[in-house]
């Protein structure tokens, strides 16, 4: 019996992120995700309480992906963007789901971001490290370096617009060099001296 519940789960959780990354919170269906399953609606209930808890379970899984692939600190700055470039880049499904938290939640996110605000912290404080930037910087250090190597995913249109919709995947190759390079640079630079 306890094979046939993580597999309900299993695939619960695998119809709910293509439910979820197609039409967000609000817009997805528990009956579709339920039929994709192949189980029975209440399923999601009694495993997940609620659409929203089914949402919550599946963003995090999608973190803890990212959180295997992705290692700030690791490498140089430059390293970590294209990794954050990369990942992004095959599999854009993350980033989506993020997308509709925001514009189902705000700022605030989903009810349950502990552990996601621990890693966000850990990851600022690696990164801080490997950069020599202060503690103080370190969380802007990290949200910067995310939209650098996220940004032409979250927008793919603007992506398009911008590179002049050459050969898309040489237009990728050579935006990934660029961002890389950027982050380089800026991160010898470091940020704005402090006015006194």
């Amino acid at each position: 019996m306890a094979g046939s519940t993580e597999t309900t789960k299993r695939r619960l959780l695998d119809a709910a992120r293509v439910e979820f990354s197609s039409y967000g919170i609000a817009g997805a269906r528990v009956n579709r995700i339920a039929e994709r399953a192949g189980v029975n609606k209440e399923r999601i209930y009694g495993h997940f309480d609620s659409k929203e808890g089914l949402f919550r379970a599946v963003v995090a899984e999608a973190m803890s992906e990212l959180v295997r692939e992705v290692r700030p600190g690791e490498g140089s700055i430059g390293d970590y963007v294209g990794r954050i470039f990369d990942y992004h880049r095959n599999d854009p499904t993350l980033l989506r789901l993020l997308m509709f938290e925001g514009l189902q939640e705000g700022h605030l996110g989903t009810a349950d971001t502990s552990g996601r605000a621990s890693w966000y912290a850990v990851a600022a404080k690696a990164l801080a490290e490997s950069a020599d930037c202060s503690e103080d910087d370190s969380g802007r250090l990290l949200l910067t370096l995310i939209g650098l190597g996220a940004w032409p995913m979250v927008m793919p249109q603007l992506s398009r617009l911008c590179l002049e919709a050459g050969d898309e995947a040489a237009d990728l190759t050579a935006l990934k060099s660029f961002v890389v390079s950027f982050a380089e640079r800026g991160a010898r630079v470091g940020p704005a001296p402090k006015e006194a």
